[in-house]
């Protein structure tokens, strides 16, 4: 069997900058003439199975080690003994090297964050040699950004503006396995995100781990506002980005935001903590006081440009060393002012390469978990109250596909990036409506997502396009 046999499956772990990175793996895949699996498939059937991973957390690492070592012995579906290659790339594959095949010897391929393109020679050669292929590069150079790629979603794409990172905050990995920051020129995004165009795409998501220093590398300054305009200049429909951070998120960048129709209003400001204590210690360079001075700023220009409300989103670390009650207290009165509409939640986790991993703690794990509970209560409740706002408005839903419980009932994401439901009209199917942006009237709001109700003209256009009978 050579690899244009093969079929692959791939298991992306972490942050949208690996989800990117699995498309292009997928589309090198291909490229090179193996099959992917279908959804409904497990991976053990598969002849590939490559893992895109993330080494931000312990439980990322825990995950992934556990799925590695199910496949050593495991057969396919049917029950027959199978030989399958097994490829670990990403942040664990360019923090842990050939030490992964040391502690998995039936791994056949380990890669890095920096040579991504080199995975069908490092497949093949494992294949025709039986031998381990372990190729991890420095992270060096520039970035390769003309790979095939296979969307997940043909209206959707990643569109990565630079990689790497020179923040070093104390808890942090990244800096070590991505590299330092590396932008790529203007006109080499324009020109992706032109071409994406051509092919269908109505939303576009600017990557970099810190997207506000975009261009600093190339010009001595920041130029991420810049951009955006030329990037909306393209004829964009839709325009998200990540990730922000606090203190390099320029006046410039947050006019950009509130002035651009195209760049929709749902802005990712990961704040980590309320104490400004706790904020020195992670060496995030701003203060509680300066981080809500931005939120009234995005706040004021968003309403000003006629934006409207702004769903702000954020990251927030819980059982940071030395983190004390009045520390945690502070981030929740944070929480409270700013009122976001999303926040991804984290107990702190541990890392050997970074400063913080040297720093004494002796808080109970029980402290910790009580607090990140009330902390877990307290989003909930935000979300539940920003959510409440939508109800009785009519909002443009990208429609995805359907719901992953209920197949009658449509799925898809507000401006705001809501989630939204709506019912498939009778006689309609899924993929009359997949891709496309329509109105919906918004009748109930929970804490996660939205529900309502198509509306009829926007049945009536679709059927006008020859896809649904039109029916309400």
């Amino acid at each position: 069997m050579t690899l244009s046999d093969m079929t692959y499956r791939i298991c992306t772990f972490g942050c949208q900058m690996n989800k990117h990175d699995s498309e292009r793996v997928a589309g090198l895949l291909e490229e090179s003439g193996l099959c992917a699996l279908a959804d409904d498939a497990h991976d053990a059937d598969a002849d590939v199975v490559v893992y895109l991973t993330c080494c931000v957390r312990e439980a990322a690492d825990k995950r992934l080690f556990g799925q590695v070592a199910s496949l050593k012995s495991l057969p396919d579906s049917a029950g027959a003994p199978k030989r399958r290659l097994v490829a670990v790339g990403g942040c664990i594959g360019q923090r842990d090297g050939a030490a992964l095949v040391e502690s998995f010897p039936h791994i056949d391929v380990v890669f890095g964050t920096h040579n991504i393109a080199r995975l069908p020679e490092l497949l093949a050669g494992a294949h025709s040699l039986s031998t381990p292929q372990v190729e991890v590069l420095d992270g060096q150079g520039t970035c390769a950004t003309d790979l095939p790629s296979r969307r997940e979603h043909r209206w959707h794409a990643w569109v990565p503006i630079m990689t790497g990172c020179d923040n070093f905050c104390s808890y942090c990995v990244v800096p070590y396995v991505r590299g330092r920051e590396r932008s790529r020129t203007p006109d080499d995004v324009l020109r992706e995100v032109t071409a994406l165009l051509g092919d269908g795409v109505r939303e576009v998501t600017l990557l970099g781990q810190n997207v506000n220093s975009y261009g600093r590398d190339l010009f001595g300054e920041p130029r991420f506002a810049t951009l955006l305009r030329q990037v909306a200049g393209c004829g964009v429909e839709r325009i998200r980005f990540a990730t922000s951070h606090p203190k390099d998120i320029s006046d410039e960048t947050i006019a950009a935001f509130a002035e651009l129709p195209a760049v929709m209003p749902a802005l990712h400001l990961p704040v980590q903590s309320g104490s400004d204590a706790v904020l020195r210690a992670m060496r995030r360079n701003y203060t509680a006081e300066h981080y809500l001075g931005l939120v009234r700023k995005v706040r004021e220009a968003a309403a000003r440009a006629g934006k409207g409300e702004v769903a702000l989103s954020t990251d927030v670390i819980v059982g940071f060393p030395g983190e004390s009650d009045a520390d945690f207290e502070a981030t929740m009165d944070l929480m409270r002012a700013v009122g976001y509409a999303q926040a991804f939640t984290f107990i702190y986790s541990r890392r050997e390469q970074t400063p913080a991993a040297r720093l004494h703690d002796d808080t109970p794990r029980a402290v910790v978990q009580e607090r990140f509970d009330r902390l877990v209560a307290l989003v909930q409740q935000s979300a539940w109250g920003c959510n409440q706002l939508e109800c009785g408005r009519v909002v443009e839903v990208l429609f995805e596909g359907a719901s992953k419980r209920d197949a009658r009932v449509l799925a898809g994401k507000s401006p705001k990036n809501q989630t939204v439901h709506a019912p498939l009209p009778p006689g309609a199917a899924v993929a009359d409506f997949t891709g496309e942006v329509l109105p919906v009237r918004i009748d109930t709001a929970r804490t996660w997502y939205l529900s309502g109700a198509l509306l009829n003209e926007a049945l009536a256009d679709v059927s006008a396009d020859g896809n649904a009978d039109g029916s309400a």
